[in-house]
């Protein structure tokens, strides 16, 4: 007797939207979970560095912006140094740095922004420098596998050319989607588009 076999049709993907906020945000999700919301003060009052404020949107391909992101932010303290043990610096980091922060988009423009320290740069593997820079991470509704991908600051243009993440880029137009517009002296614009014309170069790690 042929056996008849039962095909289970194939479950819609997993994204992280949109109880993302509610996991990682709760209070942006209109939960008051904890007092102090995860990931706000990057670098607390009185941290060593140039305090800078950057903001931006986050696109689509029609280059309208995406409104339920979640962005995670790391980077160094003014000195180069990662509040991280795989830093052999660690212990030396600025009091009150912490490097790593969670950033939401506001549901009804869709900018994001925050404040923090300008970062020095920092060593690279076999011994390279890397220009200053901060890693973001971002997640959303329709993303299934969360993305990175960096930001350098315009006035670092000699260290970007020995910079080794920004040089595995081919084209230098590409390059450009990593590099912040600064617009006040201690502003800076960073848009990052996730698909399209002037697309964000991403980083498989």
């Amino acid at each position: 007797m042929a056996q008849t076999l039962n095909y289970l049709k194939e479950s819609a993907s997993q994204t992280a939207g949109p109880y993302v906020h509610i996991g990682l945000a709760p209070g942006a999700a209109g939960f008051k979970t904890f007092d102090q919301e995860l990931g706000q003060v990057i670098a607390a009052d009185g941290v060593p560095g140039e305090r800078i404020r950057i903001e931006g949107l986050v696109l689509d391909g029609l280059g309208a912006p995406v409104k339920d992101v979640l962005l995670e932010v790391w980077q160094a303290d003014a000195n180069g140094i990662y509040p991280h043990p795989e830093d052999p610096r660690s212990s030396e980091v600025a009091s009150g740095f912490r490097g790593w922060g969670r950033i939401i988009t506001d549901f009804d423009t869709g900018l994001w922004s925050f404040e923090t320290i300008r970062p020095g740069a920092t060593p690279g593997r076999a011994g390279k420098v890397q220009a200053p820079h901060i890693s973001f991470w971002l997640v959303s509704r329709g993303i299934n596998i969360g993305l990175h991908t960096r930001m350098y600051f315009p006035q670092d243009s000699t260290q970007h050319a020995a910079d080794p993440v920004l040089n595995s880029v081919e084209h230098a137009v590409r390059r450009q989607t990593m590099i912040a517009t600064q617009t006040g002296p201690t502003t800076y614009r960073f848009n990052i588009r996730l698909q399209g014309d002037g697309e964000t170069v991403f980083i498989d790690v």
